[in-house]
Order: C-alpha cells, then sequence, then structure tokens
C-alpha cells in the first residue's frame, strides 16, 4: 500500500536479518557449533557415528520438552512429569511380563502417562487457587509412591522378554535411532501448533494474561486440561523408548527428567512467566544440552559437574534477557 511519501507499506513488519541473526536462537546456533567443534577437537571418540549411538537415552527429554514449553507458556509448570515417566515405565514392564503382546504393552504404557496428565489438568481446573507448582509435586510424589509399591521390596522390574522394545529401539542403516526421526516429526508437529494455530495462539494469551483471555472468549481451563493431558501423554511415549534403552524399570527411572525438560525450555529462551517462548529455541537449546552431555561424558567428566555447567548456563539464560531489557531502558532515558 502506498502511503502519501510515495513509500510502499507493508501491511506486516519487515524481517529483521539482525534480530534473526543477533537473536537468541541464532545465538544457541553458535553455541551449538562451537560445543561440537570444541569436542571434535579435544576428544578423538567425539565422532558423528558414536554420537549417535548414545543419542536415544536423551532424546527421550525432548519428547517431555516439546509439551513442557506449552505449560511454561502458559505461565505454569509440572515437575511430575518424571514420576510419570517412571509409572508408566513399571506398569509396561509389568504388562510385558505378564504376556502381553506388545502392541497392547505400548499402549498401556501411553494410556498411564495420558491418565496421569489428566489427573493433573482435572486437578488444576478445578481448584484453580492451587499453584501448579504444589499439585505436580504431590502428584509428583503419589505417582512415584505407586510405582514403588508395584516394584515392591526389590525396587526394580527387569523386562523378561525384551523383543517388541528392541523393534522400536532399532536404527535405520545401523546408524540412525528410530527415536531420531519421532522426535523431529513431534517437534515439527507441536511447533507448528504452537506458532502457526489458534490454539498457539490462545496458549500465548492465556500466559500473557489469563483474565484478559478469558474474557476475550479463550477456553482458558480446557487449554490448560489439554495441555496437561498433552505432557502426560509425552510421558508415556518417553517412557516407551526410555525402557527400550533400560530394559526395565526402577524407582530412580526418569528422576530429574522434569528439571532437564525445563532446563532446555528456558535455556532456549521460553519465558518462566508465560506468554513468551518459541520451540526453535527450545529444540536447539535440547541438542545443546544433548552434545555437551555424550561431549563431557567421553571426557569422563564428574557427573556433578556436568550438573554444575547445566545450571550454569540456566542461570545465564535467565540473566541475559534482564540484563539487556536494563541496558535499552538506560538508552531511552539517557535519550
Amino acid at each position: 500500500m502506498a502511503g502519501k511519501s510515495g513509500r510502499t507499506i507493508s501491511a506486516t513488519p519487515e524481517k529483521s536479518w539482525k534480530k534473526m541473526i543477533f537473536g537468541w536462537e541464532g545465538i544457541l546456533i553458535l553455541i551449538f557449533i562451537a560445543i561440537n567443534i570444541y569436542f571434535s577437537i579435544v576428544s578423538p571418540s567425539y565422532q558423528f557415528a558414536n554420537i549417535l549411538r548414545e543419542m536415544p537415552k536423551y532424546l527421550t527429554e525432548v519428547f517431555l520438552l516439546l509439551p513442557m514449553v506449552y505449560i511454561l507458556v502458559l505461565g505454569e509448570i509440572d515437575i511430575s512429569v518424571g514420576a510419570i515417566v517412571c509409572l508408566s515405565a513399571t506398569m509396561s514392564c509389568m504388562a510385558s511380563n505378564n504376556g502381553m503382546p506388545f502392541p497392547a504393552v505400548a499402549l498401556v504404557c501411553i494410556l498411564v502417562g495420558t491418565a496421569c496428565g489428566i489427573v493433573n489438568g482435572i486437578v488444576l481446573i478445578n481448584f484453580t487457587e492451587l499453584p501448579p507448582m504444589i499439585v505436580t509435586l504431590a502428584t509428583q510424589i503419589i505417582f512415584r509412591g505407586i510405582a514403588e509399591i508395584a516394584l515392591g521390596s526389590g525396587g526394580s522390574i527387569s523386562l523378561s522378554n525384551a523383543d517388541g522394545f528392541r523393534s522400536i529401539a532399532g536404527k535405520v542403516g545401523n546408524l540412525v535411532p528410530y527415536i531420531f526421526f519421532l522426535v523431529v516429526i513431534a517437534a515439527i508437529i507441536y511447533g507448528v501448533v504452537l506458532a502457526k494455530t489458534t490454539f498457539g495462539r490462545n496458549i500465548y494469551a492465556i500466559g500473557s494474561n489469563r483474565i484478559a483471555a478469558f474474557y476475550a472468549g479463550v477456553h482458558v481451563q480446557k487449554i490448560r486440561l489439554i495441555c496437561y493431558t498433552l505432557l502426560g501423554f509425552m510421558s508415556g511415549i518417553a517412557a516407551l523408548f526410555l525402557t527400550s534403552v533400560l530394559y526395565g524399570a526402577n524407582t530412580t527411572t526418569g528422576n530429574g527428567f522434569e528439571m532437564d525438560a525445563i532446563a532446555m525450555a528456558v535455556f532456549g529462551g521460553v519465558s518462566n512467566i508465560g506468554g513468551k517462548g518459541r520451540m526453535p529455541g527450545a529444540i536447539i537449546s535440547a541438542f545443546i544440552i544433548m552434545c555437551l552431555r555424550i561431549g563431557l561424558g567421553q571426557r569422563n567428566t564428574n557427573p556433578q559437574v556436568i550438573l554444575l555447567i547445566l545450571g550454569a548456563l540456566l542461570i545465564l539464560s535467565v540473566l541475559l534477557p534482564n540484563i539487556s531489557a536494563s541496558l535499552n531502558l538506560k538508552k531511552k532515558t539517557v535519550k
């Protein structure tokens, strides 16, 4: 459209290459490249084939990351996902050992995870005064407690027949694991839904201002229930693939998965107070943390040191936007 000055005015804002390159996602890509270059230099075993071989056990956490982004954009949190993974894995192992065919075992695993997500959602939408952190802390204890009761005094269970689980743990060309392709497909679906659909826009609206979203006609409680259900569903899928790697389950299965998923999302630029964040940044962040763990593990780095590094990265990702905002505010004040 041409204005009075004769210039053409676009109906949509122009894309800034500077913002794309120097935005948080651009910085994450540079970090990802730098980490891979560094480990390929200092560690002879840090090779593509070795990375792919170790990747499946870390990719299960990406399943949790995808719906966790939705929850965080809503301005909420779910710290029960690790316990849901534990319970789902336990029930799938028990179902398998009782002679159920693998398709039924997989269905049990996914249904248990989905049911746990529905429980979280129902409690939260019916008792809106309760903080999500407290509710999911309580359900975390309940879900893991049920798994511990089911596992009994031994505290663990091994698969007596792992053929079905081996089939989903296979690789294409003996190199790329099946789970990698499934993660990519799931990431595309979740990313497109969040960025391009009305459902995704409603999630952002709720995270920005829940009351305003409600009065604008957004079905706030329905969307919250769907998001928690999706997180339970993906926890069941994560448990299924994790069992295919571990060939069993125990009381510590899925321990810390909730913190890993939240850390990946926040480091990827998803706001912990809601209304802000994009899926690409979270996915890049997940692969940064994955490569960092694999590289440091191959260097025989103490696991506690790895946790310290991840914690430092998380603090840095929270501090940098605040520092940037403060500097921009000072510049505007000076002007």
